[in-house]
């Protein structure tokens, strides 16, 4: 089990850009799978992108294809979702969640370990 521990959300204006972080303890998050999901207010919780447990393999939703990059930083136990070009659409809490899956996942049901979650709220 990993704990997770989301930080870097906020206000942006449309066009902008942020980085979320999140940081893991516990057991190794090096052997972990990592996501990102969000939920936007009245709306089911939904993929965002996913990488595996060496980072050597991304996936993404179609609607954040060429604007956000996941990544992973094995020796901070952090993992990372830069996202650009942002649009008020993507207003919603954001969460990072492992899975005990070595490769990436769509599948909420895959993933073991979620952290609390940010808000990232963009105006148009």
């Amino acid at each position: 089990q990993v704990q997770l521990v989301e930080s870097g959300g906020g206000l942006v204006q449309a066009g902008g850009s942020l980085k979320l972080s999140c940081a893991a303890s516990g057991r190794s998050f090096g052997t972990y799978a990592k996501g990102w999901f969000r939920q936007a207010p009245g709306k089911q919780r939904e993929f965002v992108a996913s990488i595996n447990w060496s980072g050597g393999t991304t996936y993404y939703a179609d609607f954040v294809k060429g604007r956000f990059t996941i990544s992973s930083d094995s020796a901070k136990n952090t993992v990372y979702l830069q996202m650009n070009s942002l649009k008020p659409e993507d207003t919603a809490v954001y969460y990072c969640a492992a899975s005990t899956d070595l490769s990436v996942s769509t599948m909420e049901r895959k993933y073991t370990d979620w952290g609390q979650g940010t808000q990232v709220t963009v105006s148009s």
